[in-house]
């Protein structure tokens, strides 16, 4: 079958071939091709395994053969060698041009779209690596006219490296002012949407704004054979599977290489957990880990840090995660109790943050536009002597500090929010409350 392969080759990079998108009928037909290509070429093998004539080429003069079977005896006679050797070149020959006719009918079938075999499973279209301008796809009623060949090109090519899906083009406009070419692809409330500035002249991309969903069976490669280790790394469950991708690409004026930032969210029947990158670089990943992963001290500060703010000492713990930020260099460990509570650690460059926080919501309805203002005046100016009140043992509690030196700090737009801060010492505490003054956050340095 080298032949054949020779053969493909040649045709391929006849390209391009197509004008129009590929289809799933272009596909089938291809395949059916591709099939029959293989079996004939099997057939013909064995045929020529099985001919009798073949040991006669392998000789000079005329002369006769007797081979004798279950089924009797057969005698067959070779009296011209020249002859028959003659006659196999000439069917050799057809054999050829029957190949290269199948070929062009493959290519006519393919509707452009040539595809590559990987271990014998169908990999990629190879005609849109040589020509990738032929992947684009678009609206009716565009102005196309007005895209070069080097501006399609780019489109595509940047739609495929870096946003990793081709998305329908719905519209392109000459920006005269400027000097661009604008196109945009998909709708931008949907999940995949995308904006492209060209130089109207050069045809070079000059901005990009894209985001698109995928099925983690779309994300490349190189993406998902790191999983295992990373999710080792920190120690987080192995039986993670990704479940969703969302991707972000951008690209702003002056800079000249799109910038792509990929989120893999990870689960199973219990947890969660997620990979993120920039480029192809991990900048960030999470996932849950046992309570043997973790600092006990550190465990034991969660649990009565959450019976401070809660009030009761018998919540389960329900789960860990570890967050590893590579970019920041920092690590942050998350502790689910139940019924809503958790704790936040955080150490990193910027130092060493805690959290503690009740997660129900205590929010009154209220539809009355009066009566929501009265509710939020009152939230705004509750007393001090009330917040010092309820925060105070808490802090002292969880910190080991009293908020006596600590003065307290309002702010408009942050309503149900203060903070008591020391200024001698840059120390600060971020306090959330409702209109009762029950306190549902304590927060301590970097969130």
């Amino acid at each position: 079958m080298k032949h054949e392969d020779e053969q493909w080759e040649k045709e391929i990079r006849k390209g391009p071939f197509a004008v129009s998108p590929f289809t799933e009928q272009h596909k089938s037909k291809v395949l059916q091709q591709v099939e029959w290509m293989k079996t004939a070429g099997s057939k013909g093998q064995e045929m020529r395994e099985m001919s009798p004539s073949e040991p006669a080429l392998k000789r000079s003069g005329s002369r006769s053969d007797t081979f004798s079977g279950d089924g009797g005896t057969v005698t067959y006679a070779v009296k011209d060698t020249a002859k028959v050797t003659s006659r196999h070149q000439r069917l050799r020959k057809r054999r050829i041009g029957i190949l290269a006719a199948g070929l062009s009918a493959l290519v006519i079938a393919g509707g452009m779209f040539m595809w590559s075999w990987d271990d014998g499973r169908l990999a990629k279209p190879l005609v849109a690596q040589i020509n990738p301008a032929s992947a684009l796809l678009f609206a009716d009623h565009l102005n196309v006219d007005i895209l070069t060949n080097q501006m399609k090109k780019n489109v595509a090519i940047t739609m495929r490296d870096d946003l990793g899906k081709q998305l329908r083009i719905t519209k392109v406009q000459h920006l005269s002012v400027s000097g661009r070419i604008y196109i945009e692809a998909g709708q931008e409330k949907e999940e995949d949407y995308a904006q492209i500035w060209l130089d109207a002249k050069t045809g070079d991309l000059r901005e990009v704004q894209m985001k698109a969903e995928m099925q983690p069976e779309q994300l490349e490669h190189r993406y998902l054979r790191q999983i295992p280790s990373l999710l080792e790394s920190i120690r987080s469950a192995p039986s993670l599977k990704p479940v969703l991708v969302w991707r972000k690409v951008s690209m702003e004026q002056g800079e000249t290489v799109p910038k792509t930032r990929t989120t893999l969210a990870l689960k199973n029947d219990n947890s969660f957990g997620y990979i993120e990158w920039e480029q192809d670089k991990v900048v960030s990943l999470s996932g849950e880990i046992t309570s043997d992963e973790v600092s006990q001290t550190a465990l034991e500060d969660a649990r009565k840090s959450v019976a401070a703010l809660s009030g009761k000492t018998d919540l389960n713990l329900e789960s860990i995660h570890r967050t590893k930020d590579i970019k920041l260099g920092g690590e942050i460990f998350f502790f689910r109790f139940a019924h809503n509570y958790f704790v936040q650690m955080t150490e990193g460059k910027g130092g060493l943050g805690y959290t503690v926080r009740d997660a129900n919501n205590y929010e009154p309805v209220i539809d009355d536009p009066k009566e929501m203002e009265a509710y939020q005046e009152k939230l705004y100016n509750i007393d001090e002597a009330v917040l010092r009140e309820k925060a105070g043992p808490i802090i002292k509690s969880i910190f080991n500090i009293d908020l006596d030196a600590y003065k307290l700090h309002r702010k408009a737009d942050a309503l149900g929010i203060v903070t008591f801060e020391l200024e001698s010492a840059r120390d600060m505490f971020k306090v959330e409350y409702k209109e009762d003054g029950r306190i549902t956050m304590v927060t301590r340095g970097e969130e």
